[in-house]
């Protein structure tokens, strides 16, 4: 248990130093660093030929919870439909925006009878940082060994330039995944029908726009009715 909370509050520390070193890459003042939203026309695209599209169905896989638990997509979709959120990581300023407006909009995905799912390849520590945070209410998922981002065709393989490009801005991928992989998540989101079947899906490489929360409950709105 000590431990754990050690390799928290460093991970904690870490992340903060990361924001502000991305903060000053990116050169923006910081009311402008909050995603850009998808458009329109974008909505529901799939760049590169990833993600599953509507129609097709998710193939079965087994992750884990934030506490290390293992979890299978048959038991997500035990309480009724779900929207798969990939985002890259804990360390990702854009994501970690979209996963605090998700968290405030929580009650109108609950309204709607849809749990959102997050799903990283940040192993449990990362994913616990992330989950208490934000204090979120709904699942959060280490995804190291990429068993979720295959079946859905949401990854992204960094070659060894951008991996140490990466790392100069103090985010060591390995670090925060606990394997070599270099392998990523695409910012992708997923409808999912309780029969495992894709109703909507998105996946787009700009990882500083993101689709907002009344596009993806126009969404649900549009595919649940």
């Amino acid at each position: 248990m000590y431990s754990q909370k050690l390799t928290l509050v460093i991970s904690f520390i870490f992340l903060t130093f990361f924001l502000q070193q991305a903060s000053a890459e990116l050169k923006l003042p910081a009311e402008a660093r909050a995603n850009a939203t998808t458009s329109a026309e974008s909505l529901g695209t799939l760049e590169k030929n990833m993600g599953l599209k509507a129609g097709e169905t998710v193939p079965g896989f087994t992750t884990h919870t934030y506490e290390g638990k293992p979890v299978t997509l048959a038991e997500l979709l035990n309480n009724g439909p779900i929207m798969v959120i990939f985002y890259r990581g804990g360390w990702c300023p854009f994501c970690n925006y979209q996963v605090r407006q998700i968290t405030q909009a929580y009650d109108k995905f609950q309204k709607r009878n849809v749990t959102p799912v997050l799903i990283s390849v940040d192993q449990t520590d990362g994913a616990m940082l992330v989950k208490e945070a934000y204090d979120i209410p709904f699942p959060v998922l280490s995804d190291s060994e990429l068993a979720a981002h295959e079946s859905f065709n949401a990854t992204i393989e960094l070659d060894n330039t951008d991996y140490e490009k990466y790392k100069n801005y103090g985010v060591d991928l390995e670090a925060w995944s606990g394997l070599s992989h270099h392998k990523i998540a695409a910012p992708a989101v997923f409808l999912v029908s309780p029969d495992s079947k894709v109703l909507w899906s998105h996946v787009a490489m700009d990882f500083k726009t993101r689709p907002s929360v009344d596009q993806l409950l126009n969404v649900i709105d549009n595919n649940l009715k």
